[in-house]
C-alpha cells in the first residue's frame, strides 16, 4: 500500500488505488468500473487462472468477491474469501451476494471480509467505503511504522533501552562487532552483560557460529579445568570417555566467560597459553588441536585492583582487555525504567497467558524512584512477581515489594492510603489507642506520667482513656 504521509488529495488522485472484482457478471463489472473509476483502477478476474494472478499483483489494494460466481452455493464463495485472506492478510476484501440468508454475512465477516454488500450493489456507497477502510488501514500502516521506529531508537538486538547511556553501549557493540578482538564486559552484577555478550555476536560474522557460555563462577575449581579444556578417556578417576572443553567447542565461534575473574592463577595460566598459541589440548591429552574462536568475557570486580594487588594476572588482563564495554547500572539510565517495565509485563503475560496489563502511574513511580541494587535483573523478578499475583487488569501499587514501597515518597503514600481508601476516623483512633496503650505500658500503668510522657494535659489524658476505653491507674 502507498504511503499515508500526505492526507490531502487522496480522494482526487485518479486510480490511485487497484481493486479486482471476481464475478461472472460482465454487466455488473462494467457498472462497477465506472461507479469506481474516480479512484479506482478496476480488473476483472472470472477464471482461476485470473485470481491466481490476482493473489500474486503487488500493486493490488482490494478484491470484491462475488459469492455467486464461485462453485455451486455461496458457502464455496465464502471458502474462497477465506483462503485469499489466508494468502493475503494485508488486502481489503468485500463480499458481494443476492442471497438474503441472515447467516452469510457472520460467515463472510468470520471468513475474513472487510465489508458485505448485497446485490444490486450500490457503486456510490461501495466506493465511499473502500476509499474509507483504505485510509483507515494506511494510517495503522503509518502508526505501525511509527511504532517500529521507536521501538528501533529504545531497543538494540535483546538490549531495551533508549536513554544516552545505553546508546553508548549499543555504538561500542557495532564499533567491535566485526573485529575479532577480544572484549571484556564490565557492569555490576544484574546489568545484562551476557547480553551484551550475545548482541556483539548477533551483529558480527560468527553470528552463525557456536556460542559457548560458562559461567565460571558456577563450578568449583576441581571441575573448572575440565570442563574448560575437556579430558581424554582415563585423564582421571570417572573420566570413562573423551569429552571436548568448552573452548574447543567454541571453535570458528564465540567463548564467553562470565566472571572470569574467579578463576584461579594455574587455570589463569593455561587459558592464557590457549590465547597465545590459539590451540588447546584436553586433560590427559598428547597432541594440541589448533582452535579459531573470539574471547568476550565479563566481570563485575575492579580488574586494575586485582591485577595490582596480585589476584588476576597482569598479562592475561592485558590479552582480554583489548576492547572493554561498560554498562551502566539501571539507576544510571534515565528513561530506561519505564521501557524495561512495559517490555517484562508483556513478556511474563504472554508467557503465563494472562491478559495484557497496565502498570498504574504511581506503581511506575514508586519504580522509577527506586535505586534498584539488583539493576536489570532485579526488575525483571519484580514484574514477573507483579504479573503473576495479580489478577485484574492493572497493577497496583500494594502488589509492590514492601522494600520499595518504602523507599519512595509515593510509595509511602501508597502504604498510607491503599488503593480502596481508608476509613480516616477509625485510623486516628486506632493511632490514639496505640500511643496511649504504649505510654501507658512505659509508665507502669500510671495515667499522670503517660500524660506527661505523650505532653499531654492530665485532664485531657483521663478523658481520651475513658472515651477509647483504655485502663491505667490515676497515679
Amino acid at each position: 500500500m502507498e504511503s499515508s504521509n500526505s492526507s490531502s488529495g487522496r480522494v482526487s488522485n485518479p486510480e490511485r488505488y487497484s481493486i479486482a472484482v471476481i464475478t461472472l457478471e460482465e454487466d455488473m463489472f462494467r457498472e462497477m468500473r465506472r461507479g469506481l473509476s474516480a479512484n479506482f483502477r478496476v480488473a476483472l478476474a472470472s477464471t482461476e487462472s485470473q485470481i491466481k494472478l490476482l493473489i500474486d499483483d503487488p500493486e493490488l489494494h482490494g478484491i470484491v468477491v462475488d459469492l455467486e460466481s464461485i462453485g455451486d452455493e455461496p458457502s464455496d464463495g465464502i471458502e474462497v474469501v477465506q483462503e485469499i485472506r489466508r494468502l493475503c492478510p494485508g488486502l481489503i476484501l468485500v463480499a458481494i451476494t443476492k442471497s438474503s440468508s441472515s447467516e452469510l454475512p457472520l460467515l463472510a465477516s468470520q471468513a475474513g471480509a472487510d465489508h458485505f454488500f448485497l446485490k444490486p450493489v450500490d457503486c456510490e456507497q461501495l466506493r465511499a467505503v473502500l476509499l474509507q477502510t483504505l485510509e483507515k488501514r494506511a494510517l495503522q500502516l503509518e502508526g505501525q511504522w511509527l511504532l517500529e521506529q521507536v521501538a528501533n531508537r529504545t531497543a538494540f538486538c535483546d538490549l531495551i533501552g533508549g536513554s544516552e547511556a545505553m546508546r553508548k553501549v549499543y555504538q561500542a557493540i557495532e564499533a567491535v562487532a566485526g573485529s575479532n578482538a577480544s572484549v571484556v564486559i564490565r557492569g555490576e552484577s544484574g546489568v545484562g552483560k551476557e547480553l551484551v555478550a550475545r548482541a556483539i555476536v548477533q551483529c558480527g560474522e560468527r553470528s552463525a557460529q557456536p556460542f559457548i557460555c560458562l559461567n565460571c563462577s558456577a563450578l568449583p575449581e576441581t571441575l573448572m579445568e575440565s570442563e574448560l579444556f575437556g579430558y581424554e578417556r582415563g585423564a582421571f578417576t570417572g573420566a570413562d570417555g573423551a569429552k571436548p572443553g568448552m573452548i574447543e567447542l567454541a571453535n570458528r565461534g564465540t567463548l564467553f566467560l562470565d566472571e572470569i575473574t574467579t578463576l584461579n592463577h594455574s587455570l589463569q595460566s593455561k587459558l592464557l597459553r590457549v590465547l597465545q598459541e590459539r590451540s588447546v589440548q584436553r586433560l590427559g591429552g598428547r597432541v594440541a588441536k589448533k582452535i579459531d574462536f573470539r574471547l568476550i568475557t565479563a566481570t563485575n570486580d575492579d580488574l586494575e585492583e586485582m591485577v595490582r594487588t596480585g589476584r588476576f594476572r597482569e598479562d592475561l588482563y592485558y590479552r582480554i582487555n583489548v576492547v572493554p564495554i561498560f554498562v551502566p547500572p539501571l539507576r544510571e539510565r534515565e528513561g530506561d525504567v519505564s521501557l524495561l517495565v512495559e517490555h517484562f509485563v508483556r513478556l511474563y503475560c504472554t508467557a503465563n497467558h494472562k491478559p495484557p496489563k497496565q502498570v498504574q502511574p504511581e506503581v511506575m513511580e514508586i519504580l522509577e524512584q527506586y535505586s534498584w541494587p539488583g539493576n536489570v535483573r532485579e526488575l525483571e523478578n519484580v514484574v514477573q512477581r507483579m504479573v503473576l499475583m495479580s489478577d485484574g487488569s492493572s497493577v497496583a501499587a500494594y502488589q509492590l515489594p514492601q522494600q520499595l514501597l518504602s523507599s519512595s515518597a509515593a510509595g509511602q503514600e501508597a502504604i498510607l492510603i491503599p488503593e480502596e481508601g481508608v476509613d480516616f476516623d477509625a485510623e486516628m483512633e486506632r493511632i490514639q489507642i496505640a500511643y496511649l496503650n504504649a505510654a501507658l505500658r512505659r509508665t507502669g500503668g500510671k495515667k499522670s506520667a503517660a500524660a506527661n510522657l505523650l505532653r499531654l494535659d492530665p485532664q485531657r489524658m483521663k478523658y481520651l482513656c475513658r472515651t477509647l476505653k483504655i485502663g491505667g491507674s490515676q497515679g
